[in-house]
């Protein structure tokens, strides 16, 4: 079980590693680059979530981050799920759930950096 452990911990530190590995890996054995960085955005989502409920719970000093995130995430499905059964009277269940993920990955990243700054920030100050 370490041996999972230890690089699922340093992607979750640095979540730009595993975007960077899975992008140039596909690229190398496919030879499409939109195909491999749509690929490298949802592997990389797992790993910003991780890392920003981490940073959250470290900068506000709670341990509400990880809920807070899924709470987020139930209610984009919810609106987005509302959307297209306004717009097409169905909804589309892969298509909703790609598009949660893929906002969840530009979210996630925003917040990241700003959440990383903050500590980053609070740490200098502090010594």
């Amino acid at each position: 079980m370490n041996v999972l452990l230890g690089p699922v911990f340093i992607f979750t530190i640095m979540p730009i590693i595993p975007f960077f590995l899975v992008y140039f890996v596909c690229v190398f054995l496919k030879k499409e680059r939109k195909a491999s960085l749509l690929l490298a955005m949802d592997v990389t989502t797992f790993f910003l979530i991780l890392s920003v409920s981490v940073l959250f719970n470290n900068v506000f000093n709670s341990k509400f981050g990880f809920y807070l995130i899924l709470l987020i995430l139930l209610i984009v499905v919810g609106l987005i799920g509302g959307a297209q059964n306004r717009l097409k009277g169905k909804v589309d269940v892969n298509r909703m759930l790609r598009a949660v993920w893929r906002l969840a990955f530009a979210g996630a990243g925003i917040v990241y950096i700003v959440l990383f700054l903050i500590s980053f920030f609070t740490y200098i100050s502090a010594i």
